[in-house]
């Protein structure tokens, strides 16, 4: 079982490339513990900025260091930068086209317990709907190593939101990864794993289920995946963790060899990956889309799984909804 949460991931590929870039910078809001980033503040102290419980300020100091040269990382919980600190995002770091990457520590409902005023359920939606902002959800800490990565080579503003907890592995270290391409895992099998375009979607079967997930909703539906091979369902999952820019080409190449496509996400219901699969699919390949999400209330407080587990957000919640719509 794993126990490192992606936030360490984070942490840890910052750390190593920091060795030959002077450029990385790291910020956080009163924040370092739980963003995992206090190695880094302890390494790099010249490297560091602390700004105290002050999101908007956070944001917009960022931007300005990105303006001066600096890879900008900037690190708080997700239900406050997602909120508190929305028109810097809109402003300082999108409009102003600054190289910064936000990162949502405690997403979803990671902070569980506290509730409402700590669970960001709306930060895909409220991210992806500003102009030049990308939008993604790492599935494990492999992918969040690569997809960090490739944010050091880009220059581009990004949201980039992760769980508190760990979450268990689907890639090894040699996560098949392209920068803005789904992952496509076929027969829920994740070491058949292949980015989009490398995928020979021509050979594949007509009539499977396709599942579209993102962030820690990607190991229910391998976990899904698998319950229904085992009752003769095939099955293909999508990782999107590129929720903006979606993989369209993915999406629909997907669409035309399903007899039903069912997305995953913990967020909301509306504005999230549902909403952008539903919209691609019905203008470009219309097919039954079925969106699994969080409901349109305040979520009942409990730690992660019981949450997830109470709404269906977990392998047999999705194996489930399968099997009644292929009724």
């Amino acid at each position: 079982m794993n126990n490192i949460p992606n936030r360490k991931a984070i942490c840890d590929v910052l750390l190593e490339q920091a060795k030959t870039d002077s450029r990385i910078v790291v910020l956080c809001s009163d924040s370092r513990g739980s963003a995992s980033m206090a190695p880094f503040f302890e390494a790099y102290p010249d490297q560091s900025v602390e700004t105290g419980i002050a999101e908007q300020n956070l944001v917009s100091i960022s931007a300005g260091m990105a303006k001066c040269g600096m890879k900008a990382f900037c690190f708080s919980p997700a239900s406050f930068l997602s909120t508190r600190s929305y028109e810097q995002a809109k402003v300082d770091v999108a409009y102003s086209d600054t190289n910064v990457t936000l990162v949502g520590i405690s997403g979803g409902i990671s902070y569980g317990e506290l509730g409402m005023s700590h669970h960001s359920a709306q930060d895909i939606s409220a991210m992806a709907a500003i102009p030049n902002m990308r939008v993604y959800l790492p599935g494990d800490r492999f992918q969040t190593a690569c997809l960090i990565k490739a944010l050091l080579s880009d220059e581009k503003p990004a949201y980039v939101r992760v769980g508190r907890n760990p979450v268990e592995d689907i890639y090894q270290e040699n996560c098949p990864f392209v920068f803005n391409e789904a992952v496509v895992i076929p027969n829920a099998d994740p070491s058949a794993a292949v980015p989009s375009s490398a995928m020979d979607w021509d050979h594949l079967p007509d009539g499977l289920v396709t599942l579209i997930a993102c962030g820690e909703m990607v190991h229910p539906a391998v976990m899904a995946g698998r319950l229904l091979e085992e009752k003769g369902i095939h099955t293909m999952i999508l990782d999107m963790y590129c929720v903006k820019p979606l993989d369209v080409k993915a999406v629909l190449a997907a669409a035309a060899k399903s007899s039903l496509i069912v997305t995953a996400e913990e967020h909301a219901p509306f504005g999230g990956l549902g909403s952008m699969v539903s919209q691609t699919v019905a203008e470009h390949c219309p097919k039954k889309v079925i969106s699994l999400a969080l409901p349109d209330a305040p979520v009942i407080t409990g730690k992660s799984q019981a949450v997830f587990d109470h709404y269906g957000l977990n392998a047999q919640g999705i194996a489930k909804t399968v099997s009644v719509h292929l009724m």
